[in-house]
């Protein structure tokens, strides 16, 4: 077995866990419009780079257009509730929320793939949602918007990546790609209109790293796929609360909480039982959670899964 894809992989989240910090601090100053709105200019000549080398013929109408629609619009909103998560809650508080996004993928493949969930995976859905509680503490700590953002962040994510499940052998690279990119640039730019503020040299390069590192993240992602089995590289992303607790202590004065680190704890945990009965075959005929190889709550980076699909069929 071959577990260098779990380094690359260490590597791609330790990125985009950079990348989060780098939003946080510039959300201090800067709407998450406006943040999205740059990030995705900035992301458009280094995904149209990677969208190059797709020589697949086709026109840039969806094979599924409702269905395309409706992943457009849950990535437009799911970026921005991650943007704005990020800025005003703790960053191990976040990534503890989002990390409920596999037990969510789980649940909506029954009605929109028709996988069948045993009782087993259905108990790890149980459990993770009850570590989501204990994070959230709901009536002994303030709840705030902050938590809804990251709550419909991680439903929205879990629901788009359902949707590239069902569609995307059939949807062109360039379609599932290029249409929440121009999304994200029409809308955000609409609303930033009403929010903008002048971006001095440095906050403008702080803008452009965020380009960098989410597609910096993207590749070594890719790497690490092709390198090891999804069962190895899939758990790796929960690597990013370390950084999270490391970066949010050492810039931003956070500390995290015992409620938060049981309630992360389980919600990991079950999200790593989820991935171990995936990997064993037996009631799950689509492994959708496998299946989620992009990271999709950032405006900068983009979906792997397309590149992987194409390198392995050559």
């Amino acid at each position: 077995m071959n577990i260098s894809g779990a380094f690359y992989a260490l590597f791609a989240f330790a990125v985009f866990a950079t990348h989060d910090a780098v939003i946080k601090y510039l959300g201090v100053s800067y709407s998450p419009f406006q943040m999205i709105f740059f990030s995705t200019l900035f992301s458009f000549p280094l995904v149209t780079f990677m969208l190059i080398r797709d020589k697949t013929s086709g026109h840039l109408r969806p094979v599924h257009p409702w269905w395309t629609a409706l992943r457009t619009f849950c990535t437009t909103i799911n970026v921005m509730c991650a943007f704005y998560a990020f800025t005003v809650l703790p960053l191990a508080q976040v990534y503890a929320i989002l990390f409920a996004t596999p037990l969510l993928i789980t649940v909506l493949s029954i009605p929109v793939l028709g996988e069948r969930v045993g009782p087993h995976r259905w108990g790890a859905v149980v459990v993770g949602l009850i570590g989501v509680f204990v994070v959230l503490r709901p009536g002994s700590t303030d709840l705030t918007l902050g938590h809804a953002a990251a709550l419909t962040c991680a439903c929205l994510g879990g629901l788009a990546s359902i949707i590239v499940r069902k569609v995307g052998r059939e949807e062109r690279t360039v379609v599932l790609m290029l249409y929440p990119m121009v999304a994200n640039f029409i809308i955000m730019g609409t609303l930033m209109v009403f929010t903008y503020k002048p971006l001095p040299i440095n906050d403008l390069g702080g803008i452009g790293a965020l380009s960098v590192l989410g597609f910096t993240g993207g590749v070594f992602l890719i790497i690490a796929y092709k390198a090891s089995e999804a069962a190895i590289v899939a758990p790796m992303q929960y690597s990013q609360i370390i950084w999270a607790t490391l970066f949010g202590s050492l810039f931003f004065g956070e500390s995290i909480d015992l409620g938060t680190v049981i309630g992360a704890g389980i919600i990991i945990m079950s999200g790593l039982y989820i991935v171990f009965r995936e990997s064993q075959g037996g009631t799950s005929q689509n492994t959708p959670v496998l299946r989620t190889r992009s990271r999709a709550s950032s405006a900068s980076s983009f979906r792997i899964s397309p590149f992987l699909r194409r390198s392995n069929s050559k």
